[in-house]
């Protein structure tokens, strides 16, 4: 059973402006939550273009979305292909080669149950193999990691990715481990973690192993190069006034977004009074809002794991 709760699901949709008759992307399908309430706004000839690498949630989507018939098209694929994707698309419009769309929404959460059902190796909750990956055909786990690669490499994608100040601890407990036996489960791989990390600093921040876990789940699957990737690609293939939507779910995602985001804004310098602009300085993104929406309360407290969501809006010029 696949069940999720969609985090700002109307916020992010309403922030894309849907125009009934528009082509509109979601890059991050999971539940299909967002892309069955984008799905509903069409008409016409509306689509919505559906990515996702996990089989899983694409036969899920196939089920919730088949009311909607070839209105949606679901793609296997990661996110950063998303301009080949749409390249090979023929009802989607091009300007010079580029495609264009009229909206984007990227939601970086991953799917509950993908931690839920415990055999995917994402939860530190369930005893499990450590896999990690989201897209099962994918090479690298979590387990050539743990038991593979040099202690200082672990050391540096615990602290990059999972911002854990103990990383170094950490990973000398994994590799005097490793050094007896392969480390095999997400079990074992918690309780080490725990070890690595001192008493007084695990009775606060919740589970000592989330920020470890996160880390590895982002290396297995090179998240955030696949986000820089996709998010360039997206501007490229908005139309004028289309628009991107992207909910993250931590700092160096929310960072990552704020930056590309702004690097795609004018820099003008001309002085406020100036009507018109004449220092050549050009942009092709406006921002939407410039602090991020966050969940109400009322959604907090029907799901606590949309605390940290943060969703920024930007329109091509």
């Amino acid at each position: 059973m696949f069940h999720h709760i969609t985090v700002l699901k109307e916020e992010a949709t309403e922030g894309l402006h849907i125009k009934r008759d528009g082509i509109y992307v979601d890059c991050t399908l999971g539940g299909a939550g967002h892309s069955s309430l984008i799905a509903s706004k069409l008409s016409g000839t509306g689509r919505l273009i559906c990515l996702d690498q996990d089989d899983w949630a694409l036969d899920n989507a196939r089920e919730r979305l088949a009311e909607y018939g070839d209105k949606v098209v679901l793609v296997k694929t990661n996110f950063r292909d998303l301009e080949q994707v749409l390249r090979d698309l023929p009802f989607v419009p091009q300007e010079e080669g580029v495609p264009q769309v009229d909206g984007i929404l990227f939601d970086l959460g991953v799917s509950s149950p993908q931690f839920d059902e415990g055999e995917r190796g994402f939860s530190y909750n369930h005893d499990a193999p450590l896999d990690m990956r989201m897209d099962q055909s994918g090479e690298l786990t979590a387990a050539e990691i743990i038991n593979t690669w040099p202690e200082q490499e672990i050391a540096r994608i615990l602290f990059e990715y999972g911002e854990e100040k103990f990383s170094r601890r950490i990973a000398r407990k994994i590799v005097e481990r490793r050094e007896q036996a392969p480390i095999a489960g997400t079990g074992e791989l918690a309780e080490l973690v725990k070890e690595g990390i001192p008493a007084a600093a695990r009775r606060t921040g919740g589970h000592p192993a989330k920020r470890s876990f996160q880390a590895l789940r982002i290396a297995v699957n090179d998240e955030l190069g696949a986000f820089k990737e996709g998010l360039h690609g997206a501007v490229r293939c908005l139309a004028p006034e289309g628009r991107v939507s992207v909910i993250t779910f931590h700092s160096l995602e929310d960072r990552i977004c704020k930056q590309i985001m702004s690097s795609y804004v004018s820099k003008c310098t001309c002085p406020p009074d100036f009507p018109v602009c004449v220092c050549g300085a050009s942009g092709s993104l406006k921002l939407i809002n410039r602090k991020p929406v966050v969940p109400s309360e009322a959604e907090l407290a029907e799901n606590p794991r949309a605390r940290s969501a943060k969703l920024r809006i930007a329109e091509k010029l």
